[in-house]
């Protein structure tokens, strides 16, 4: 049965540079050095590779590495299906990864993906003499950084078993149990395919990605793996601390008898259980991009529970998404929510001006215009916004007098 990925379910918002880069390098190095073949000897058979000679010195050979070598086979491929194949996949999960890491930080990453991928692959075949090559391990990181980053996206995988099909899989199974564990830990059969490097790679993609979120050197989300770790452990530590018998609403030991009042009505159980539906169904719209959606459902929620807040930046994209509709009471009220909660946003700034336009030109409310327009004035430094923030005031004064 074949399962291939080939979409999934969201889109970079800015143009992945450095993969291009590098998708396009991985190709023109292997027209460079295509060619041959070259051969070498293991156990008393030759073996070839079709790869010119003159760049042999790049392969990887555990039993007798140097140092450029674990960097250097990395762009080295040993067919058409070989370099299509990787770079297909490292296009496919590269270009969101490259747009949370930023340009800079998404080469970095790659490269050291394929060094510790050598380096795993060397440690297990130190007594080895075959060569290795390919960016297979490279794009082994970069797949388990999208599994951290985007667990709750869609892959959209072509099936092929008697018939032709599609089926979308969330990401966090299917790179999790069919790429890493199914294809490289019990399907093991292929010759010559180096399981090892890309295990190597998938533990440095996994644990480096996880880390950047954990030290918020790369900003978190509602929806990372990370996320979701932190709340299976906050509702571990709470089922443990009730199993104790310890009351997390009064702090105090042991059991006690909740009196009836207390008792939460079948009707509030069954609130309680939409709204939690309602934001895991949110999170699961805007994870795909879909923000009409998410948009719409965030309305429901707050008709059901007005005080419900959502992350910053989900809240943020929900206001602007209602303001691209020409929704300007509820962008309005969303933009206010945002800056009750979120005050401390380092461009509020902006949010303060996009609710101040609103109330000025679409609800006619030209006070609260005023008091959002005037504290954009304060700190605005794009002269454009700036420019229109004055305006703006100016006309409202003119308009009062």
């Amino acid at each position: 049965m074949l399962l291939l990925p080939i979409r999934t379910s969201i889109f970079p918002r800015r143009t992945p540079y450095a993969n291009y880069a590098l998708i396009l390098i991985n190709i023109v190095v292997f027209f460079i050095s295509y060619g041959g073949p070259y051969r070498y000897k293991i156990a008393g058979d030759v073996v070839s590779i079709p790869i010119h000679p003159r760049v042999a010195h790049w392969l990887l050979v555990p039993a007798a590495w140097q140092y450029h070598q674990f960097l250097t086979y990395a762009f080295l491929h040993g067919g058409i299906v070989h370099i299509v194949g990787n770079m297909f996949f490292l296009y496919l999960f590269g270009n969101n990864i490259n747009d949370k890491l930023g340009n800079l930080g998404y080469t970095v990453f790659y490269l050291a993906g394929a060094v510790f991928s050598g380096v795993g692959h060397t440690l297990m075949h130190l007594n080895s003499y075959v060569p290795t090559l390919g960016a297979s391990g490279a794009v082994a990181a970069v797949t388990g950084a999208y599994l951290v980053l985007y667990p709750q996206t869609l892959v959209t995988v072509l099936y092929w078993f008697f018939f032709i099909g599609t089926v979308e899989i969330p990401a966090l199974y299917f790179i999790g149990l069919k790429m890493i564990i199914f294809d490289n830990v019990i399907a093991r059969m292929t010759p010559a395919v180096a399981y090892d490097a890309h295990l190597a790679g998938y533990v440095y993609g996994i644990l480096v990605t996880l880390g950047l979120l954990a030290s918020r050197l790369v900003g978190t989300s509602h929806f990372d793996l990370w996320s979701m770790i932190r709340r299976w452990n906050r509702r571990r530590q709470y089922r443990d601390a009730v199993a104790e018998g310890y009351d997390p609403f009064t702090g105090m030991e042991g059991r006690r008898r909740v009196a009836s009042r207390e008792v939460p009505t079948p009707a509030d159980e069954q609130k309680r259980a939409r709204i939690d539906q309602i934001r895991h169904e949110i999170a699961r719209w805007i994870a795909q991009r879909n923000m009409a959606a998410a948009a719409d459902l965030y309305l429901e929620l707050m008709r059901m529970d007005p005080e419900q807040v959502l992350p910053r930046q989900s809240l943020l994209d929900i206001a602007n998404q209602l303001a691209s509709e020409h929704r300007a009471v509820e962008a309005a009220r969303t933009y206010e929510q945002f800056l009750t909660h979120y005050g401390n946003y380092e461009y509020a700034e902006q949010v303060e001006l996009m609710a101040g336009i609103l109330y000025s030109r679409y609800l006619h409310e030209p006070q609260r215009a005023v008091q959002h327009l005037q504290k954009a004035a304060e700190r605005l430094s794009d002269t454009g916004q700036l420019k229109m923030c004055r305006e703006e005031l100016a006309r409202l004064e003119s308009s009062q007098q």
